[in-house]
């Protein structure tokens, strides 16, 4: 029976798994987005969506429920002052998975979590046209799921249906 198996234990005792959620969820408003396992990105949604909505509280209470949570003082600051107001308008739904495929070493399902902020502006250097870099890391990964996805997404044709268009126009 199903009985009290809300919470994924991540074969983890309670303070360890709390004190893991907590630095991922800083790690999160820290770099915007972090790559991690699917059932650990499966636990991490509903501390980092708890934590924004108590900080839009901004009340003094808000602030020191959300200071148990989020213990590195320039986080704390960064969610108050850029991550808080860019989600004024939203009242859920603040991150977003993204499954990337299988860990190489063990084969475990592995994804991006990602806050839906607007990305910050950075300096891009000028590049060469056709010098583009095959994006590496975290960032690229990403990029390349995204652009797969893309890819997939349209109704693709089998080569039955491209001959007999091609014979109609003849």
């Amino acid at each position: 029976m199903g009985h009290q198996d809300k919470v994924a234990k991540l074969n983890r005792t309670k303070s360890h798994r709390d004190a893991m959620l907590a630095n991922m969820a800083m790690s999160l408003f820290q770099h915007r987005m972090i790559k991690t396992t699917d059932a650990r990105a499966k636990a991490l949604r509903p501390v980092v969506d708890r934590l924004i909505v108590t900080a839009k509280k901004n009340t003094l209470a808000s602030k020191r429920q959300v200071a148990d949570t989020v213990r590195v003082k320039e986080v704390f600051t960064k969610l108050y002052t850029e991550i808080v107001p860019q989600f004024a308008d939203r009242t859920s739904g603040f991150t977003r998975v993204i499954k990337l495929g299988v860990r190489r070493g063990d084969g475990a399902p592995i994804s991006v979590v990602e806050l839906l902020t607007a990305k910050p502006v950075e300096e891009t250097e000028t590049k060469e046209k056709g010098a583009e870099k095959k994006g590496g890391g975290l960032k690229g990964a990403l990029s390349r799921a995204r652009a797969k996805a893309k890819k997939s997404a349209p109704a693709k044709k089998t080569a039955k249906k491209a001959a007999a268009k091609k014979g109609a126009k003849a």
